[in-house]
């Protein structure tokens, strides 16, 4: 039996999962994680673990960060439990990576058992959501045609110095829901999912000037 460690900083996304497990005769141990580097101490004690982890929630620098501890515990199972993620970490991770399995918040029951049970087995599993999402896509070539408005623009910049939505929305006078969708599509059409790779993004672009974001 594998030991598991749930590695997601929503309380209602952890109770769910709980709840899941408890359905599977697999799941024993069960440690949480809160950040990367309780996720690495836990690791190291526990290098075959489960590990179900919303990398949209965790202090990641970049996928290249996540394929490292991948590579650094090769015995661990991973799901990828996320509302969102771009196509370009999905096609990283569906197509370099048969230790992920990646289903998203809105998954059906049947789909978030059936990745629970392969899981223990060390088998992957796809959800349709994330498989729909790469089939769809469009030719990377095309993307030079999502070009970010200006509105977005402006949002991004904000973003990279570290404000949150709801000071955003706040200093541009709209609601947060507004600026919650403004910054869903802004990491859409970039194809990130964290605010630091889209901070990246905003620096190579120009969006930001160096001095000002170290500041």
């Amino acid at each position: 039996m594998k030991p598991i460690i749930l590695a997601d900083r929503q309380d209602i996304s952890k109770a769910g999962l709980l709840y899941f497990l408890n359905l599977s005769n697999e799941a024993t141990e069960i440690e949480e994680a809160d950040n990367k580097k309780e996720l690495l101490k836990l690791l190291a004690e526990k290098p075959d673990a489960l590990v179900i982890l919303d990398y949209t929630l965790f202090d990641f620098s970049g996928p290249e960060d996540l394929l490292i501890m991948n590579e650094r515990f090769k015995t661990a199972h991973w799901i990828l439990f996320s509302e969102e993620l771009s196509d370009q970490f999905l096609r990283t991770f569906v197509l370099n990576c048969n230790s992920f399995s990646i289903i998203f918040k809105d998954c059906s029951k049947e789909e978030i058992c059936s990745a629970i049970d392969l899981a223990f087995k060390n088998e992957r599993f796809i959800c349709n959501r994330a498989s729909n999402q790469l089939l769809g896509k469009r030719d990377m070539s095309d993307l030079q045609d999502n070009h970010l408005t200006v509105t977005e623009k402006e949002i991004l910049h904000l973003l990279a110095l570290g404000k949150s939505t709801k000071e955003i929305a706040a200093e541009r006078f709209s609601s947060v829901h507004t600026i919650t969708t403004h910054r869903k599509n802004i990491f859409r059409k970039l194809e990130v999912n964290t605010v630091y790779e889209a901070t990246k993004y905003a620096l190579r672009a120009g969006i930001i000037d160096s001095a000002e974001y170290y500041i």
